[in-house]
């Protein structure tokens, strides 16, 4: 059971949205609640101006509401906005979303209802789970209608059978009743950088270990392409004031530690290629800025984001813009560069592996010309990387004005977040596809020379899921079950 208060970091949130943690609010965060609600309907009963609440949205701020349509406000905002398109959230991006909905309204400073937030709460511990077209966002709002739609026993859910279905049929199945929502609550919902951020944590959580995984996949290539570890020394290392750079070459070394193939290296070999010696340059550069992605994301995760802000110790709201998503767009922008330049160092060191060198043979197959071995894979892996390249266009640079020109500049955060997934679930493949390249020389090699033990606890830890292959097979499903492996953190540690 996680408890949501006000902290709440990427690993727990992955916990619920993925592995089903039930979650419970605090004593803490139901008072806080509570506190800004009686705020709101406070301000409502004394007929104060207040944006979304006694006014309507957007351009429209500066028409009145009189308090007897206030809760029809709330629900309109729902229906009007529930407008993405196209194939749906999954349950676990969706899940994600409803996660952040709660942290958004948990400080209080929504004024939204308690009973709203236990129903998200049920939601989750139940399994329940809004479908959510992901398609056409700016930052926030639609996605978020979608599901909010459900509260109020519209809009849709996933069915058993992976289908949309009705939610005020599943609600009734279930014996749940829909909330009436009451002043500010719909705006409450959707206002926020809660899909944005959600998206961003689930895919910034895959690159983190696909970079874990980088490391230690780059010094096994080294090792099967017979490179030496000189170029890790810890010495040299210090001479640059990057510590991700230092913990990169300590995995490296690590990996390599005992392997009678890099201590015959050290007496034949000055210096390696690029992709093979630039190892902890490189990913200590992407370490750097997926790290800060993470800082920026867990900080956003523990903030509200709503507009207008109670503030009911003052007895005041204030409006602004805190749902912008430029913090969420700029750092899953940066996050994305990082994860291709990953992609591109694996590329080149997979064609190391293809392409004869270090005494293997073309493609990783004793029999080529009838075989192709791994020529396939290559063409896979361009691929996937030609797609990264093109997919890098940073989404936060873009604008596109809207509202009546009330919302002028728009941050594209979502878009950011949204094509963050793709890219981490591609640099899982290319990563997969290299490693896929090691095993294969590893079983070519033999018994030349002992290689490093780490290879022995990889062996072991995949339990002879992925043998060596003698001649053509179909490989596809091999790379799929690797990349599974990294996304599941299943490499050793070192």
């Amino acid at each position: 059971m996680i408890y949501l208060d006000r902290e709440l970091d990427l690993d727990q949130l992955v916990d619920i949205a993925r592995r089903g943690q039930a979650v419970a609010l605090s004593g803490q965060y139901r008072a806080r609640v509570q506190a800004g609600r009686a705020a709101v309907l406070k301000m409502v009963k004394q007929r104060r101006p207040v944006y979304g609440v006694t006014t309507g949205f957007g351009v429209l701020c500066d028409r009145a509401i009189p308090p007897a349509d206030a809760a029809q406000l709330q629900q309109n905002i729902l229906r009007s906005h529930a407008t993405a398109v196209g194939a749906p959230l999954t349950a676990e991006q969706t899940r994600a979303v409803m996660v952040l909905m709660l942290q958004n309204c948990g400080t209080g400073h929504s004024g939204i209802g308690l009973e709203v937030l236990e129903q998200l709460v049920r939601y989750l511990n139940e399994g329940l789970v809004p479908w959510a077209p992901a398609q056409g966002s700016v930052g926030y709002l639609s996605v978020e209608a979608h599901i909010a739609l459900t509260l109020i026993g519209e809009g849709q859910f996933w069915g058993a059978d992976g289908r949309p279905t009705a939610a005020a049929t599943q609600l009734q199945a279930r014996g749940i009743e829909p909330v009436v929502l009451g002043p500010k609550e719909g705006l409450s919902l959707i206002s926020g950088t809660t899909s944005p951020c959600a998206l961003g944590c689930l895919a910034l959580h895959d690159m983190l270990l696909c970079l874990q995984a980088a490391d230690c996949i780059g010094a096994l290539s080294l090792e099967v392409l017979g490179g030496t570890d000189r170029a890790f020394d810890r010495r040299l290392m210090e001479l640059r004031r990057h510590p991700t750079q230092w913990e990169s070459a300590r995995r490296v070394r690590a990996v390599l530690q005992g392997s009678a193939r890099v201590e015959a290296a050290r007496r034949t070999t000055l210096q390696d290629a690029m992709s093979l010696r630039c190892i902890p340059q490189l990913h200590g550069a992407v370490a750097e800025t997926l790290l800060h992605a993470r800082t920026v994301l867990e900080r956003e995760l523990c903030s509200c984001c709503d507009n207008p802000a109670v503030f009911w110790e003052e007895d005041t709201v204030i409006s602004g813009c805190n749902p912008d998503s430029s913090f969420v767009g700029l750092c899953m922008d940066s996050a994305c560069t990082a994860a291709v330049m990953l992609a591109k160092m694996s590329e080149r060191r997979t064609d190391r592996l293809l392409s004869g060198k270090g005494g293997l043979p073309p493609f990783l197959t004793a029999a080529a010309g009838l075989c192709s071995g791994f020529m396939g894979l290559q063409y896979t892996q361009a691929g996937l990387l030609g797609d990264m390249r093109q997919q890098c266009h940073p989404a936060s640079v873009d604008s596109v004005p809207t509202c009546g020109g009330q919302e002028d500049y728009v941050a594209m955060g979502y878009n950011s977040a949204k094509r963050s997934l793709d890219i981490a679930q591609k640099l899982a493949w290319v990563l997969a596809t290299e490693l896929l390249c090691v095993l294969q020389a590893n079983y070519l090699k033999g018994d030349d020379l002992p290689s490093a033990p780490y290879l022995t606890k990889l062996q072991e830890a995949l339990n002879g899921a992925v043998p060596g292959f003698d001649g053509d097979e179909l490989f596809a499903p091999y790379v799929q079950l690797l990349a599974d492996f990294i996304l599941a953190g299943k490499m050793p540690a070192v």
